[in-house]
């Protein structure tokens, strides 16, 4: 199956947010990855494998670095997974009551909420690197590169076979409705 992409590595694709406590969130709608597709059947086992499939890509900006492993930065990353995870649902259930599939991969368990789980967890790591280019850090847990936030970076990981568009519609009300604020990029301009 083909897939558009909507997004791509480039910063400029990005839709960038200030949430909570003024902490940076950004977001953006791929193809999924080649990780994806080879294992679709495989995450979630109860999605038609012949409707396409967007992956949204969060990275909530974290207070800390998600390196090392002590009680203020475990209560960061479970402060943070929880943000994702009432704004995913939200979004999640907003695009089921349209109609469209849709889940959220829960970052600790790489297993979806919403759905059967299925054989293999989603790697929500391996899948950004793959589409975000970012690089990786193998420690204890596998941690994100993010080019400007270092390794102060959450991942969250929502699917849907939603078009892109009602997707990115449906993203920017439930942020909207959550208090965060569009953080809007001068464009560069090519003479």
């Amino acid at each position: 199956m083909d897939y558009f992409r909507i997004s791509t590595s480039d910063e400029s694709c990005l839709i960038n947010w200030v949430g909570e406590e003024g902490q940076a969130v950004q977001i953006s709608i791929h193809s999924p990855s080649e990780y994806i597709c080879t294992n679709r059947e495989r995450i979630l086992p109860d999605w038609r494998n012949s409707t396409p499939m967007w992956v949204v890509v969060v990275l909530m900006r974290s207070h800390y670095d998600l390196l090392e492993s002590n009680v203020l930065i475990e209560a960061e990353k479970q402060v943070l997974r929880e943000r994702f995870m009432r704004f995913g649902l939200d979004v999640a259930f907003n695009l089921r009551d349209m109609g469209y599939m849709a889940d959220i991969i829960d970052p600790r368990t790489g297993y979806p909420l919403l759905s059967r789980p299925g054989q293999v967890p989603h790697n929500d790591t391996a899948v950004i690197e793959a589409l975000l280019n970012y690089s990786i850090i193998k420690n204890k847990c596998r941690v994100l590169v993010h080019p400007q936030w270092g390794t102060c970076v959450y991942p969250g990981i929502l699917l849907s076979e939603a078009p892109p568009i009602v997707t990115e519609w449906i993203l920017k009300d439930i942020a909207k409705y959550r208090g965060w604020q569009e953080v809007k990029k001068k464009q560069a301009v090519n003479s």
